[in-house]
């Protein structure tokens, strides 16, 4: 599915069909499993046991509600934000230092279409179809809140632990897309890193309630796999890229005259 990734460039200015329907067919499919009435009850169970396997524990073990209480904070977003775009503009890693600014430029620009996608298009269907619904915490008898085992950081650091729109899984949609943009690129190694911050990011709002795991695996999946087909099996990635470093070259070129700048991948590349 990634071919088109590994020529000279990071993203190639042509379509490539294959890729582009490949990844139509996986989202199509997910999500047909979840709206035929067979599927959706296994999908169902799934969201039953993996709540009750995840959040029961909050109960019972003072380190694992500590561990997601943090987890679940939105400075916990921030930190984990930041770490994924280091992925991104650490020369010499994933990416030479001479690809950093395509990267980035590349992965932002497909991550503004997914926005797009999201809030424009699949927002009215899901709306029109009545597939929003509110997040485990909210429905599940004797569901364990963060918020109110902690209630001072959730007043201080605005815990999330429920949610009235739980479908699809925003954050898990963003983080499926970086995962997917990263994977062709990475070794080994980098990839069990890769799976193991993917993981870290996913759990807290599985643990805390705020999302079932369909929301995750199929809503968030799903934007993901859309979204990345249209944007690196497409022109679009290549030309919107080209059209930000064009626009970002006169500052990042005045930067690079700084000494200390010119280190940073991202300027000097």
């Amino acid at each position: 599915m990634h071919n088109s990734l590994h020529a000279s460039g990071l993203v190639q200015d042509r379509w490539s069909w294959r890729g582009l329907t490949s990844c139509h067919l996986l989202a199509l499919a997910l999500f047909a499993s979840w709206l035929w009435p067979p599927g959706r009850q296994l999908w169902d169970s799934f969201d039953r046991h993996l709540f009750a396997l995840l959040n029961a524990p909050l109960a019972t073990s003072t380190s694992w509600a500590y561990l997601w209480g943090v987890a679940s904070m939105r400075l916990a977003d921030l930190v984990l934000g930041l770490l994924m775009l280091g992925f991104l503009l650490k020369g010499n890693w994933i990416f030479t230092g001479a690809q950093v600014r395509s990267a980035l430029y590349a992965f932002l620009s497909v991550l503004f279409l997914l926005l797009l996608i999201r809030s424009i298009l699949f927002s009215e269907v899901v709306r029109i179809m009545h597939w929003q619904h509110d997040g485990p915490s909210l429905v599940v008898d004797g569901a364990v809140r963060l918020s109110t085992l902690f209630p001072d950081w959730a007043e201080h650091w605005s815990m999330k632990d429920s949610s009235r729109r739980s479908f699809p899984g925003d954050h898990a949609s963003v983080l499926l897309l970086w995962a997917m943009f990263l994977w062709p690129f990475a070794s080994g190694r980098q990839r069990l890193l890769i799976g193991f911050l993917s993981v870290i990011v996913l759990l807290p709002r599985l643990v805390s309630g705020a999302h079932w795991g369909s929301d995750v695996f199929v809503g968030g999946m799903f934007l993901g796999l859309v979204s990345f087909g249209w944007g690196f099996y497409t022109p679009y990635a290549a030309k919107a890229s080209t059209l930000l470093e064009r626009l970002s070259a006169p500052v990042l070129q005045r930067l690079a005259k700084f000494p200390g700048l010119r280190r940073i991948s991202l300027i000097s590349g």
